[in-house]
């Protein structure tokens, strides 16, 4: 597979009469590549894997004749037979590494299978993110190839009967091809850590002697760093001591909220680069400086369907239902919001991984996460999703000159109707009341549903302010501490009655 594609401009391929480069056609490609390669496993001949690639109509036979998974049901029907050491399950030989993943509310960690086949697509997407670099001109290229600090899950690995298991982040690390070791930070040693605080010591300890020009993880985390860093050093930013620190490549969670904070910190802008890479595959990637989101990766090693994510297709938990409506990739629209359906090179079959997506230019696939089906707040038809209350709390932010890097929402009773009760993380002096109404108006503003509900059954939004340190302390309580672990902006269930505890 080749790691740059050269494409004629579109006038020269019309009058050469060659085919353009068509999504659909891609899509349909990497299909007939996952199912050729796992035809002979018991999932691809309980679905008849062969036909389906002599259909001419592949993708729509598949949709057909394959169910949609949560992780509950594909686990308890196929990927336990694969932890359990049997080969040949869902893809083919034994699989060797598990992704513990457990989202951002729920408790038990979930089995995500992970393959060579699928660490080879996921560096593949990577090496095309960084040679997409080329185009961002106004950065320092030079920086590229200083050290890359890469602040992830341990890669002292849980070892079961046939097993590796841990964070993807410390698989992905303990997999660092040799010739990028030279560049890998923090290095091996301190990457076996598996003790958050310790590991977070050595790094600072071991500062100086680096020269990094790339940092790469979850806002909060990274944050976290820089100013211990700082505050050891007595520096006045974080340039004081890494002069050539140009890029921030995070993901997972928006970084809007944080942005305000990582400018206190740095002594000359920084270029984000936003990634989409999850436990089940790297998913997309920013390839512009600017750009109004990230590009899916759509010849590579992962087939996309998206669920319209409506009232049709999800419950009120945000469970999908059964046969939802499924879409592939030439079939969806701009500006309306999906979940997403994975079918990749480690066994996963259409596979539903709990976010939601709204596409923002269909001529470059670019799409922007909007939240998960189940953190979502509809209690009586308001729709509020992640997006809102992220765009609600950053145009809050910006017109009161606080820094609000954390919050989540979680829908009370109120007499006989509902509210919404907000917990803010906020270390500024800010009026509680002021800030409760000016969010409440922002999402009026953005949410037509919640602004009709705002004055019908939703009856009031109250808010809470806490130090930004108890949204630390919680996921250190809950032991999701690092790597790709994000605090969670809706609580619901067990999470939210525990976090009720913890707060009063």
């Amino acid at each position: 597979m080749a790691l740059i594609d050269i494409s004629l401009p579109r006038s020269i391929a019309r009058a050469l009469r060659l085919p353009e480069r068509s999504p659909k056609r891609q899509q349909i490609r990497v299909l007939k590549k996952l199912l050729k390669k796992a035809r002979f496993t018991e999932f691809g001949q309980e679905y008849r894997f062969d036909e389906l690639l002599l259909s001419k109509h592949a993708g729509k036979k598949f949709q057909q004749h394959v169910p949609v998974y949560d992780y509950s049901k594909i686990y308890a029907e196929w990927w336990h037979k694969a932890l359990e050491g049997k080969p040949d399950v869902c893809w083919p030989s034994k699989i060797k590494f598990f992704a513990l993943s457990s989202g951002t509310s729920e408790a038990a960690s979930k089995y995500i299978p992970i393959t060579n086949d699928l660490m080879r697509g996921n560096k593949i997407v990577m090496i095309k993110q960084l040679l997409s670099l080329r185009t961002y001109h106004d950065i320092s290229v030079r920086s590229i190839g200083k050290g890359w600090l890469m602040l992830g899950g341990s890669t002292d690995l849980q070892k079961g009967p046939t097993y590796y298991a841990g964070d993807l982040s410390g698989i992905t690390a303990k997999k660092v091809p040799f010739w990028f070791s030279p560049f890998y930070k923090p290095g091996k040693k301190i990457a076996r850590t598996k003790d958050w605080d310790e590991k977070l010591e050595a790094i600072v300890e071991q500062a100086p002697n680096w020269d990094i020009g790339f940092v790469v993880g979850v806002p909060a985390w990274i944050q976290m760093c820089m100013e211990k860093i700082i505050e050891r050093y007595n520096l006045k930013t974080i340039h004081d001591i890494w002069p050539n620190l140009a890029f921030f490549v995070h993901g997972g969670v928006s970084f809007e909220p944080y942005k305000k904070g990582f400018e206190k910190l740095v002594a000359k802008p920084l270029t984000y680069i936003e990634t989409y890479l999850a436990s089940e595959g790297f998913i997309a990637y920013q390839d512009r400086q600017y750009a109004k989101g990230m590009r899916l990766a759509l010849n590579d090693h992962i087939f996309f369907e998206f669920i319209p994510f409506n009232d049709e297709n999800f419950d009120a938990e945000g469970n999908v239902v059964e046969n939802p409506e499924t879409l592939m990739i030439h079939e969806v629209e701009e500006g309306k919001d999906y979940a997403i359906l994975l079918s990749t090179s480690a066994g996963a079959w259409r596979y539903l991984i709990g976010d939601t997506v709204r596409f923002v230019d269909t001529e470059r696939m670019e799409i922007i996460i909007t939240g998960r089906t189940k953190h979502f707040l509809s209690l009586v038809g308001e729709h509020l999703s992640v997006d809102n209350m992220n765009k609600a709390v950053q145009l809050v932010s910006d017109e009161l000159n606080v820094y609000i890097p954390e919050y989540t929402v979680a829908g009370v009773p109120h007499g006989l109707f509902f509210a919404h009760h907000w917990y803010v993380a906020c270390d500024d002096k800010v009026d509680p009341e002021l800030l409760r109404t000016k969010i409440d108006c922002k999402l009026k503003e953005l949410n037509d549903d919640y602004a009709v509900e705002r004055g019908s059954a939703l009856k009031d939004v109250f808010l809470t302010i806490l130090p930004e340190s108890k949204f630390m302390e919680f996921m250190t309580m809950k032991g999701k501490v690092g790597g790709q672990h994000k605090f969670p902006r809706v609580m619901k269930g067990k999470m939210l009655e525990d976090w009720k505890t913890f707060v009063q």
